[in-house]
């Protein structure tokens, strides 16, 4: 089985993608168990320690039917680490290798964009090392100053996450700072990655009512308790805001600027417009040229007739 740019390349890495609440775990790991393999997530807050229900890693799914599905880059860093697309290719540049010299096809899942187009892409992200006399020189401005230097700097910003936090946006300057006064020559080796693209999707208002539904779960399975927790081992509130959508409207709740009511209105609504981005982002994606093969809901027989042929041509499986 070709890849999509018509090379004669073979597959080598499935990718799963959705919105949040699609149910794309769930039918990779499924997938993963019957091609007997191993994924790696993309997910952009997943990585992070003791932030479980918050971001929905839904590790019980990992075990089916008595068969564990190993899984990568999921509880890797506390949430005090300062993690980034740079460190997340490099690990999974690690993890796909690894895996792959056993002779077994990784399947990537996850709903962060830009994490997943930064390995299909390729993005070519240089170790840039810290520059004290720059972040001094930063650390004097206000975050208003920061984000209009980043901005001249790269106009066409992809994490607007930059945008709301000081140690981001100084280190995002930091990088293009390096990255404008020379070619950097420690770019992370890249594999070659000719992935097969399956996304997930569902008619609009069913989507919602499965956000809605999943977050009235979630907040009964003690997401509350595991923000409380958090702040309690000295994340701060900022912090949590910053990991945004429910580790924001709870810390809200919990400092008592908003009512519980408010909380779960307010979040709703924000994890609603949240899956419209992440859809708005793979619909770029393809703009850019990335062929995604789209299934409806989580109809399983879909995913395998799309993934039947590579099963056959793999004699690991």
């Amino acid at each position: 089985m070709k890849n999509h740019n018509g090379h004669g390349v073979q597959y080598n890495l499935i990718v799963i993608l959705g919105p949040t609440a699609s149910g794309k775990t769930q039918l990779a790991v499924r997938l993963a168990r019957d091609m007997r393999s191993e994924i790696i997530s993309a997910d952009s807050r997943q990585v992070y320690r003791g932030m479980d229900i918050g971001t929905g890693k839904d590790l019980s799914e990992y075990d089916v039917h008595g068969v564990s599905v190993p899984y990568h880059l999921i509880d890797i860093v506390d949430p005090t680490h300062e993690f980034n697309v740079f460190e997340y290719q490099k690990r999974f540049y690690r993890s796909f290798s690894e895996i792959s010299l056993r002779g077994i096809m990784p399947i990537m899942v996850g709903g962060t964009g830009l994490y997943i187009e930064s390995i299909i892409m390729g993005y070519s992200m240089p170790e840039v090392p810290e520059n004290h006399g720059l972040r001094q020189e930063l650390e004097k401005q206000n975050l208003q100053d920061l984000v209009k230097r980043l901005l001249e700097l790269n106009p066409d910003v992809h994490n607007t996450t930059d945008l709301r936090d000081r140690a981001r946006c100084i280190r995002a300057i930091e990088i293009l700072e390096f990255t404008k006064a020379q070619n950097s020559d420690r770019e992370i080796h890249c594999p070659v990655i000719a992935p097969l693209v399956i996304g997930i999707r569902w008619e609009r208002q069913i989507l919602r009512q499965k956000i809605t539904n999943r977050l009235t779960e979630r907040l009964k399975s003690g997401m509350i308790d595991e923000v409380k927790k958090l702040n309690e081992l000295g994340i701060g509130w900022e912090k949590l805001d910053f990991f945004g959508l429910e580790y924001r409207y709870i810390g809200l709740y919990l400092q008592d600027k908003i009512s519980y009511n408010d909380m779960f209105q307010k979040l709703n609504t924000r994890i609603h417009q949240f899956a419209k981005r992440q859809e708005t982002w793979f619909r770029r994606m393809e703009k850019h040229g990335i062929k995604i093969c789209w299934i409806d809901g989580n109809d399983y027989t879909a995913l395998k007739k799309i993934t039947d042929p590579l099963m056959k041509n793999n004699p690991c499986i």
